[in-house]
């Protein structure tokens, strides 16, 4: 999805070339630390079937690194992509880099469901007392990860076990990736939540939402 364009526009973005995901990273149409990660070891993989040289291959990775300096699952991506790649025969890097980044891909999946599964009972518990709220803030959903998402994966999980749950979602300036992103993944999968303007994070966790 372009992030971007979300919730007025569903756009799906094609990647095809290095230079695309580098946009794309760059001007957060893909954002969420988790999913940079995997879409820029995709880049690398891409690069690799244009040339996969080791000085074209280490300047491509380098310039993927620069996309976003402070995304640690960026450089972590590229670190098992490289440790992979590296002293391997040309003719094979591309068929390596595909499996490596598919197990990246593949292994955000499986961590952010067992997230979810590890949430779930601690949600569970508090429903003993009736509707559970829940603050968010920034975006932590299927839309910054492979699927599922980190924080939201266990409000997914306990709202399909018909756990009452209610989110109230930070807004989150400058970009506003609560109001425009959290809640469009909320709306989608029936959950009830709230927007809410930053300020207010503090005062309902200090009066209660009642």
């Amino acid at each position: 999805f372009d992030q971007t364009k979300l919730p007025w526009t569903v756009e799906i973005l094609r990647l095809s070339d290095t230079a695309q995901v580098a946009e794309a990273i760059t001007t957060m149409r893909v954002r969420g630390a988790p999913l940079i990660g995997a879409v820029a070891a995709y880049g690398l993989a891409l690069a690799l079937r244009r040339d996969a040289s080791d000085g074209a291959m280490e300047t491509t990775a380098t310039r993927l690194a620069g996309t976003r300096p402070t995304a640690i699952n960026l450089r972590w991506a590229l670190e098992m992509m490289l440790a992979g790649l590296r002293n391997q025969p040309h003719d094979a890097r591309v068929a390596i880099a595909d499996r490596i980044a598919q197990e990246i891909a593949d292994d955000d999946v499986e961590t952010n469901f067992r997230i979810g599964q590890h949430t779930l009972p601690l949600i569970e518990a508090h429903a003993e007392k009736g509707r559970v709220n829940i603050l968010t803030h920034c975006n932590a959903g299927w839309l910054a990860t492979v699927d599922y998402g980190t924080a939201l994966s266990g409000i997914f999980q306990a709202h399909d076990a018909g756990v009452p749950v209610h989110v109230w979602v930070d807004e989150t300036r400058p970009r506003n990736q609560g109001a425009l992103l959290t809640a469009f993944e909320l709306s989608g999968h029936g959950v009830p939540h709230t927007i809410v303007v930053d300020g207010a994070g503090s005062a309902l966790k200090a009066v209660g939402p009642d």
